[in-house]
């Protein structure tokens, strides 16, 4: 592989920071629906005007607590919850610019919605049985957090139709290697 281009000494993706309106439920969600592992407790910023506004490009008088979240194999979570003046508490639709979700593999994808849905996770649709193109013989389907964030389960255990010509694969959390 070419790393010649891009940030130097670029080792991978680490974190994904996620703004919740509610610090304990969202933990509470990532640990006991999710089966991620509070790693630790950030606690509150207090007043620090100058980091809010220069490091973090929020409203000066803007309050965070935060803390950390991993979720097995794969990137860490890094949870905020923030009070500030000109917040706005919508979360963006999917197809909003700055719109996102994230998706958690699984071997299962048919019992991990029987789960979902039995600790009463709302998901969206049916699940999508991909039979054709670069992705065949994927399976996907997404859920909401209660507070509204977007997430995908996805799975492909015999794996997906474009790796059998590719030169480079996706990042995969059973096989960190590839």
């Amino acid at each position: 592989m070419n790393f010649s281009s891009g940030i130097p000494g670029l080792a991978g993706s680490e974190h994904v920071g996620l703004t919740v309106p509610d610090l304990d439920a969202a933990v509470a969600f990532f640990v006991d629906i999710i089966g991620g592992e509070l790693v630790f407790d950030g606690g509150a910023s207090g007043r620090a005007p100058d980091l809010m506004r220069s490091n973090l490009n929020v409203h000066p008088d803007s309050e965070l607590k935060y803390c950390f979240v991993r979720c097995r194999c794969g990137v860490n979570f890094e949870l905020f919850e923030y009070s500030s003046p000109d917040q706005n508490t919508t979360p963006p639709k999917n197809s909003d610019v700055g719109g996102h979700h994230i998706a958690f593999y699984v071997d299962d994808i048919d019992a991990a919605v029987a789960y979902l849905k039995s600790h009463g996770v709302q998901v969206l649709g049916e699940i999508d049985r991909i039979a054709e193109g670069p992705a065949a013989g994927s399976s996907w389907v997404y859920f909401l957090t209660p507070w509204g964030l977007h997430l995908e389960l996805v799975s492909y255990p015999a794996g997906k139709a474009y790796e059998t010509s590719a030169a480079l694969r996706l990042w995969h959390p059973k096989h960190p290697e590839r």
